[in-house]
């Protein structure tokens, strides 16, 4: 059974923690359900008593009253490793169901849905979508646009375990490399024949504005892929995953069907030699994350209101479910925000990058071939590439092909903090781009210091490294 200080030391990568986090007994365990860990965080657990309400919008009961201290050990009134698997499974939907938490009625409604989805015309699919969406929107938890729930229940147990080792500072691997202080990457689904036929235009804009990308390539029945445009993807630098097998909203319908499919899906990896999936629709089930060939996954969102399968991941960070590494989505898609919710400006995204900036995670953005196509929908694009473009130059951002977040996260989850004559300093693959930071304890929580250094870092002065910027330097010599 995994740790506190194992799930701290795996976040922060900081030195062995000695705190004895203390919980309940199995058997002093009550029944899940939702509470407080401070005024403003909500968690989903199992408490010593009966505290917990099967709402989040109910009025909810805090438990930090009942956090005790002493002789270095921390004893907490729920499990919080439990509280910290819920949230990023999405365990506390439909009060604790895994998988999609759908009632019979809910789970015959899809079926009906994607059965009539070829005939049924874009406008009424259009005004279920939106009817779905406004019962959505009034949901409290996960928050929109963006939740740091798990991040921050995080900042809190590594706050506590100062506290109960009276420490003010802890040194930890910083997030990301080079002194960036947050992530991004761009990923294109590519759903249709259509939007197939435009990958080659979208992958000029994209290189325009120097913004590395992945694109996801639904493998059946929904157009045949010539080799001409897997080696362009390849010859120009772009990323190949796989999406989905056929793209039906059936993948995690039955689990033995799944199976069958997840071979199909990983053999389907091999030819494309892809590293990275995901999923049709954003529908999941991490539990069944061990059939599929992959080192990471992208079909997690970061709060689901604007997507079929409701709930939410919680956090803006990479997180390992089993052998795969969970890239969640944290932003909203280009089809929700033009089609559903009518709104052809980067406001919504602007809103969220910065929100994911503030806790120095991961922006993962989708867009579509699909749905790109038209004058206006390209100038919003646009918009939002150069937006990114200018956070890489002006405010650390680290923007990355999904396969080198991978790489770097699971070097990085190898490193560790030595101590060497009162210094301190990294040690594994990778540690020429792993810069030390420190976690200050404060009166309101933990300050997370990065670096000390300037946030833009010597490496952002550089080209981006892109096959755009390299052919630039090459013509000016």
């Amino acid at each position: 059974m995994t740790t506190v200080n194992q799930l701290l030391t795996a976040q922060y990568r900081c030195p062995d923690l000695e705190v004895d986090f203390a919980g309940p007994d199995a058997d002093e365990l009550l029944s899940d359900g939702y509470f407080r860990f401070g005024k403003d965080l909500v968690c989903y657990g199992r408490t010593r008593r009966m505290i917990t309400k099967p709402s989040a919008a109910e009025e909810l009961h805090d438990v930090c009253d009942e956090i005790a201290f002493g002789n270095g050990q921390c004893v907490l009134p729920f499990d919080a490793a439990e509280a910290l698997e819920n949230l990023r499974r999405e365990r506390y939907v439909a009060n604790g169901r895994s998988g999609f938490g759908e009632a019979p009625l809910q789970k015959l409604g899809r079926a009906f849905y994607y059965s009539a989805r070829p005939i049924l015309p874009v406008s009424v699919r259009r005004h279920f979508q939106r009817w779905v969406l406004t019962r959505r929107m009034k949901t409290n938890f996960p928050g929109w646009p963006v939740d740091r729930t798990a991040d921050r229940l995080l900042e809190k147990l590594l706050g506590a375990s100062m506290k109960a080792q009276e420490q003010q500072k802890i040194p930890f691997i910083w997030f990301w490399p080079d002194e960036y202080s947050s992530a991004a990457i761009m990923t294109h689904d590519v759903e249709t024949d259509a939007g197939l036929r435009f990958c080659s235009a979208l992958m000029d804009i994209d290189e325009e504005f120097c913004i590395p990308a992945s694109f996801q390539i639904v493998p059946e029945s929904r157009y045949t892929i010539p080799q001409s445009m897997l080696e362009e993807f390849r010859t120009r630098l772009f990323e190949i995953n796989v999406h989905d097998l056929n793209h039906d909203g059936r993948l995690y319908w039955d689990y033995r069907e799944f199976v069958r499919r997840a071979a199909k899906i990983n053999a389907y990896a091999r030819d494309f030699k892809a590293k990275g999936f995901r999923s049709g629709t954003l529908y999941r089930n991490l539990d069944w994350y061990e059939e599929l060939d992959f080192a990471y996954d992208m079909s997690v969102p970061n709060v689901a209101h604007l997507d079929p399968q409701p709930g939410g991941c919680c956090t803006v960070m990479p997180f390992f479910v089993g052998h795969i590494l969970e890239l969640p989505v944290t932003t909203i898609q280009d089809y929700p925000l033009f089609h559903l919710l009518g709104d052809y400006s980067i406001q919504l995204w602007v809103r969220q990058i910065k929100m994911i900036q503030e806790g120095h995670g991961l922006a993962s953005i989708i867009s579509h071939p699909d749905y790109l196509q038209d004058s206006r929908s390209q100038r919003t694009y646009c918009e939002l590439l150069n937006h990114l473009a200018r956070l890489r130059a002006d405010a650390g951002l680290w923007l990355a092909r999904p396969a080198e977040v991978n790489e770097w996260w699971r070097l990085r989850s190898d490193m560790r903090l030595v101590q060497e004559k009162g210094q301190w300093r990294i040690e594994g693959n990778g540690r020429e781009r792993a810069r030390i930071a420190y976690a200050h304890l404060t009166e309101y929580g933990v300050y997370l210091e990065p670096f000390g250094h300037d946030s833009r870092g010597t490496q952002m002065d550089a080209p981006c490294g892109c096959s755009h910027c390299d052919n630039q330097e090459a013509a000016t010599g």
